[in-house]
């Protein structure tokens, strides 16, 4: 289970940091956190579920280095963001999840071609 304050961030910095394939996106809304409990001790698994707007020129270079398809998947987000994602259709394929590993991160990605935006549903340790 996703746990986190519920608080939307529009900051760039640390998902270009931690997803280079990003590029210079424009904006971005997004929510982070843990799973599971706060009162368990151990190690945690974060979590981040975010929409970012690409350039046109980075929509097009993502969509034909990684060639996603429309599947018809759609990410599952935290109900804060859920009112925030694009309309879609949404793009996907396992080479541009993997495209999205980055360190101890792992992400599905969604890409709306026609809004330029990218969803991540992100976790890592």
């Amino acid at each position: 289970m996703k746990s986190g304050t519920g608080e939307l961030r529009t900051d760039l910095e640390p998902l270009v940091q931690r997803f280079p394939v990003l590029g210079t996106p424009s904006a971005a809304r997004w929510m982070s956190g843990t799973f599971g409990r706060a009162d368990v001790p151990g190690p945690s698994t974060y979590w981040i579920d975010a929409v970012v707007t690409l350039s046109a020129a980075d929509v097009e270079r993502v969509r034909s280095a990684y060639a996603p398809t429309d599947q018809g998947k759609s990410p599952d987000v935290v109900e804060g963001m859920r009112g925030r994602l694009p309309d879609g259709p949404f793009l996907t394929g396992d080479a541009l999840d993997a495209a999205f590993d980055h360190e101890r991160w792992h992400a599905s990605a969604y890409l709306d071609q026609n809004s330029g935006e990218l969803v991540l549903v992100a976790t890592g340790t």
